[in-house]
């Protein structure tokens, strides 16, 4: 199925391009999320028409993701949790977890969707975390998991 990029999206492609997707990733996701238009030739000339002004709202977008990188990027975040006698945990940390942790640390929103540990964190120690705040920045924290030693 054909689409027109209403905004520049990591592997896809960038702002006005026409691209060929599967069916349902473009009705189910891209364009109920307003992320895509269909191609049919009044879109592509609208889309002409109001170029300028998608990627000027990239722009701002990318720029408050700079800020945001710029107050998480590199942070180390500490997490307790229950753990058995070898060091794992009960469980694990998510996406939302961190997403929480983050914004009572420094008041910043991060959706979970956005956040990707590198590796499951199901043990003690530290974690790198890629959080996609973006197409083109990605930032990345360290969460610190340590032994809560009752249950909260």
């Amino acid at each position: 199925m054909k689409i027109i990029l209403l905004e520049s999206i990591k592997r896809l492609g960038s702002i006005g391009e026409i691209i060929d997707v599967k069916r349902g990733f473009a009705r189910n996701y891209l364009i109920a999320n307003k992320k895509a238009l269909y191609a049919s030739k009044k879109n592509i000339l609208s889309v002409g028409k109001i170029k300028s002004e998608l990627s000027k709202k990239d722009n701002e977008k990318k720029q408050f993701a700079n800020s945001l990188h710029e107050k998480i990027n590199r942070k180390q975040y500490t997490v307790k949790k229950l753990c058995t006698e070898n060091n794992e945990l009960y469980g694990s940390v998510k996406p939302t977890e961190i997403s929480k942790l983050i914004f009572e640390k420094d008041k910043v929103e991060i959706k979970p969707s956005t956040i990707q540990p590198i590796n499951e964190i199901k043990s003690l120690g530290k974690f790198k975390v890629k959080i996609n705040l973006h197409s083109e920045v990605d930032a990345e924290i360290i969460i610190n998991v340590e032994t809560s030693e009752s249950i909260q």
